[in-house]
């Protein structure tokens, strides 16, 4: 198996390095580590966007729901339970080594800036609608 690319499928040297799941990542740690209870939500979102931001030098711009800061949220329904399938899917790989895990908690929503730009699976945002944000010094501290 491999990512979608052609010279994949006729040598292996050409598939791409790494496991699929950026989109099933944070769904599963939810299900596994806030709905199991083996880690509560505050450090759901240290270790799913405050730290990153940290580590990046770009709290509290980014990481923190403040005043000044981006707005940038992702808003999840803990009853929502999910079969993950690769078919459901939004990523280049023909493939998900998590195919058949139920999660419970799901995001349904992304808000950028204040836009809502994913909302029940659908892409709403146009593009160019995201800015690249140079990354400053780092004020990563480890919890």
């Amino acid at each position: 198996r491999g990512k979608l690319m052609p010279k994949g499928r006729t040598s292996f040297r050409w598939v791409p390095n790494g496991i699929p799941g950026v989109e099933t990542r944070l769904p599963i740690l939810f299900s596994e580590g806030v709905m199991k209870k083996r880690i509560d939500l505050s450090h759901f979102v240290r270790i799913t966007a405050t730290n990153h931001a940290k580590a990046y030098g770009l709290y509290p711009r980014k990481g923190s729901i403040a005043i000044g800061a981006d707005a940038d949220i992702a808003i999840w329904d803990p009853s929502i339970t999910r079969t993950i399938r690769h078919a459901d899917l939004h990523d280049g790989s023909d493939y998900t080594p998590y195919e058949g895990i139920e999660v419970t908690g799901w995001p349904v929503a992304t808000i950028v800036r204040g836009q809502v730009v994913v909302e029940n699976g659908v892409l709403r945002a146009e593009k160019g609608v995201g800015a690249f944000l140079k990354r400053g010094k780092s004020a990563f501290v480890p919890d």
